[in-house]
């Protein structure tokens, strides 16, 4: 399903994963999400069995990973009872490069080595990553997800195998229109984490707009952005900011009155934070194009770098959160202060001036803070010749 821009939530439903086995067919009810029984443990037994395996795999966070274990046991604090007790919490570094986080029902958060590496010690960024995580374990997703399955399944008059080449085509048209159900379900129950995640961390002392900069941050790590997939189960991180543009403004409130000095919160000042409007291209004569690029700023002071980066794949300009030199490719550079509401930067690109290669351009564009770390990035579409 994966978008390259929501790598770092890739494994979230792992344990859904678990619990379910491979995807059968469904029907096509959409539901507001079942309700837990008060005896529906099957998550939490599942959990147990599993942790002996998971626990092999990742070691605590501790040393280099301190900040994130401060930052973990900040947010837990915040945890209303009964849920602060009724888990086993406890934050763990799984060793490998991914760029991934995950829970467990059993309230043990699991952060790879990848997403460690990035966040470092930036306690923003540590929290954004774990409120996420958090709130899944206290919502209880992985069970809602399990019951929402079951109870479409028994609305189901006949069980469906999806890609079943005997199924007639009536049953096919069920089978595709439960598989977008439960990707709606599934990315309603991510955008649900966010939403409650965000003001868990303003509670706690850490900026809500950590979450959109982690997302910013994330999307620049990947390889570029699908298209939006009916079946996807994460919205990808230009779905999420637009989800949750009211929840960002109610945890912002939040924050600001607890925490009316900023500088001396928890978390510190707000990131840098930039929002990228999706670019257009106009073609301007046979041998050049005109692109656009719209975007605004929030918590800037001073100016950001705009790059634009062409050549004839497509490519990754980040990597851990800085820029990567460029290689074979062309870049155009324009520096800007973001002071208006929607700051429109122009580039002007000949063919003469592109890549030699012959065929379409793949074209790219990233804005850098004033060391070279990447804020936010946008595609371009091809510039067809």
């Amino acid at each position: 399903m994966e978008h390259a821009g929501c790598r770092w939530d890739r494994h979230c439903l792992r344990w859904a994963v678990c619990l379910l086995g491979a995807l059968s067919a469904f029907g096509q009810q959409v539901l507001d999400g079942p309700q837990i029984p008060p005896n529906f443990n099957l998550d939490l037994e599942t959990a147990a069995r599993l942790r002996p395996q998971f626990i092999s795999q990742s070691v605590p966070a501790v040393g280099r990973y301190t900040a994130g274990r401060l930052v973990f046991d900040r947010l837990i604090e915040q945890v209303p009872s009964p849920f602060a007790t009724k888990f086993a919490w406890e934050l763990r570094i799984v060793d490998n490069d991914q760029v991934n986080a995950y829970s467990s029902p059993d309230g043990t958060i699991y952060v790879e080595k990848g997403l460690a590496e990035l966040t470092g010690k930036n306690p923003g960024l540590w929290a954004a990553v774990l409120s996420h995580e958090i709130l899944h374990v206290v919502r209880r997703d992985w069970a809602r997800r399990y019951l929402y399955q079951k109870s479409v399944e028994s609305d189901s008059s006949a069980v469906i195998v999806l890609g079943d080449p005997g199924v007639p085509s009536s049953s096919w048209t069920d089978s595709q229109k439960a598989s977008e159900n439960l990707g709606r379900f599934c990315r309603e129950l991510e955008v649900g984490a966010d939403r409650d995640g965000l003001m868990l961390m303003a509670r706690a002392g850490y900026h809500p707009d950590f979450v959109p900069a982690l997302h910013h941050l994330l999307h620049a790590e990947g390889t570029g952005v699908a298209p939006t997939s009916l079946y996807a189960m994460h919205p990808c991180w230009e779905e999420r900011d637009r989800e949750l543009m009211h929840a960002y403004v109610a945890a912002k409130v939040e924050f600001e009155h607890r925490w009316p000095e900023w500088y001396a919160s928890p978390g510190g000042n707000p990131p840098i934070l930039v929002f990228v409007e999706a670019p257009t291209v106009k073609k301007t004569g046979v041998k050049g194009w005109e692109i656009h690029v719209p975007m605004s700023c929030q918590n800037l002071a001073g100016s950001v770098e705009v790059v634009l980066r062409v050549g004839s794949a497509p490519g990754n300009g980040a990597r851990s959160g800085r820029f990567l030199a460029p290689r074979s490719n062309f870049e155009l550079r324009e520096v800007t202060g973001c002071t208006s509401p929607r700051t429109t930067i122009t580039f002007t690109l000949a063919e003469s001036s592109g890549p030699s290669q012959p065929g379409p351009h793949w074209a790219y564009v990233y804005v850098l803070d004033d060391w070279g770390a990447v804020l936010a990035s946008a595609d371009v579409p091809r510039l067809s010749r």
